[in-house]
């Protein structure tokens, strides 16, 4: 795990350094051009070195350049905001309660994160980040992996995407079939993640006009793996990777991704 005096001094670096020059942003696909062969991402920013979907822990993550791409949770207010938050309601992770989508961006700019405990480093109470803070920090400089919670944001999504030139470097994911073919058809790059269950029934080879990205659970049976990695999709990831043998199974597998919650730890101890 990731120590307090490696993290503290790492949020002091990312907080205070200027913005990367504008020759260093990317928004022709280079950033995809540039991936390593085996991809780590940090789900919901790391979420158990950082506080999750924090603008404070995606910036610490960032900072330590072990990942090629930083996962964020979407989900919107109700006057179509669209905010990084995992859960559909505020009781978890930050310090009042209620629905997400009862919000409106008042309401919002009043709610607080909440570091739960044991979790390294010092952290504030920070205000929990909407997206288009989120693609103004980190949009072209990192690929960005966005889970879209709620269907109805992606019109939203979409034209902030293509207003900043994001549209391939970004992953647009989500559970659902149709989404993905609907954000593939507006010219996103889109991701699509399934259980270990579902996977039983799927037919990845059928996706692969419309889906960039698959994201299997690290649990699914081998036989049914070998199906998405076989599949001609062009990434075939695997979450939510947190132990260094689930990290080699999945990769002796085929995987070409690897999602986890502690990235300062596994791809720190890179295999072979």
């Amino acid at each position: 795990m990731v120590t307090k005096t490696i993290l503290v001094p790492l949020i002091a670096l990312a907080l205070a350094l200027p913005a990367p020059p504008a020759h260093a942003v990317f928004t022709n696909g280079s950033l995809l051009d540039r991936l390593p062969r085996i991809i780590y991402t940090a789900h919901r920013g790391g979420a158990l070195e950082v506080p999750e979907n924090s603008m404070e822990g995606l910036a610490a993550t960032y900072a330590r350049r072990r990942t090629s791409v930083l996962d964020v949770d979407i989900r919107r207010l109700r006057d179509g905001t669209l905010v990084a938050m995992h859960d559909a309601t505020l009781n978890r992770t930050t310090n009042r309660r209620g629905r997400v989508a009862a919000l409106d961006r008042a309401g919002w700019n009043r709610v607080r994160l909440r570091p739960p405990r044991g979790l390294p480093g010092h952290w504030r109470a920070e205000r929990p980040p909407t997206v288009k803070k989120i693609l103004k920090r980190f949009g072209g400089r990192t690929v960005l992996l966005l889970e879209l919670k709620d269907p109805a944001g992606l019109t939203r999504l979409h034209r902030m995407l293509r207003k900043r030139k994001l549209t391939r470097s970004v992953f647009l994911e989500t559970n659902k079939l149709r989404v993905a073919a609907r954000a593939h058809r507006l010219g996103l790059l889109t991701a699509v993640w399934r259980s270990a269950r579902q996977m039983k029934g799927d037919h990845p080879e059928r996706w692969k006009r419309y889906v960039t990205m698959l994201s299997v659970d690290h649990r699914t049976p081998a036989r049914h793996a070998r199906k998405a990695v076989r599949s001609s999709i062009r990434y075939v990831w695997s979450h939510t990777v947190n132990t260094r043998a689930a990290r080699d199974r999945v990769l002796r597998l085929g995987f070409d991704g690897i999602v986890t919650d502690v990235p300062g730890r596994l791809a720190s101890h890179r295999h072979g």
